[in-house]
């Protein structure tokens, strides 16, 4: 009963997280939404240029959101690795939404508004999505590992030496007293 117990506290966390990063990526995908349009049309710059801008200003939403909300609770005392592994992660993220965003608009020659967004915020953020949620998770945002201890593992029915030692004088006072 308490493997089901486990196993069911991991999934609800589980849940919970991927709940908490999808948040984070709605926001993140509102930004890069409207990023992405304002520097397409407003501006009028390249497609890729575009989106490799928007990606970068939704990474940076994404980062304070994950860090500071969906994995509040993982170590933080190596914020520069950190970092460093989210910008590399979300790097490889950036090349594959707007790779996707090339290959359709330059090598597929569809070029409207409406399927350059497909295949910006459509399927190439929902390909590195999935990539950064694995890559954060096991990589940049990682819960402490719990201190070890040097004791050697008990099997079952073992005692340490501690616990025999407690019981000797409780073992003296049972047994029978052989003075006359």
């Amino acid at each position: 009963m308490s493997h089901r117990r486990t196993v069911r506290s991991r999934l609800e966390r589980l849940a919970r997280e991927i709940a908490k990063f999808g948040a984070v990526g709605a926001m993140g995908f509102v930004v890069n939404l409207i990023v992405f349009n304002i520097c397409r049309h407003g501006f009028g710059l390249a497609v890729v240029r575009s989106g490799v801008i928007a990606t970068a200003v939704a990474i940076a939403t994404n980062y304070v959101g994950n860090r500071y909300w969906t994995y509040r609770h993982c170590d933080r005392s190596r914020r520069s690795r950190e970092m460093t592994l989210f910008l590399l992660f979300s790097g490889a993220g950036l090349v594959i939404e707007n790779g996707i965003l090339a290959l359709s608009h330059y090598g597929f020659g569809l070029t409207s508004s409406l399927a350059d967004n497909i295949a910006k915020n459509v399927i190439g953020l929902g390909i590195g999505t999935v990539f950064r949620f694995w890559s954060y998770r096991t990589w940049v945002f990682r819960t402490q590992q719990p201190v070890r201890s040097t004791r050697p593992a008990r099997t079952a029915g073992s005692r340490t030496a501690e616990s025999f030692l407690a019981d000797v004088p409780q073992q003296r006072a049972k047994a029978p007293s052989h003075s006359r």
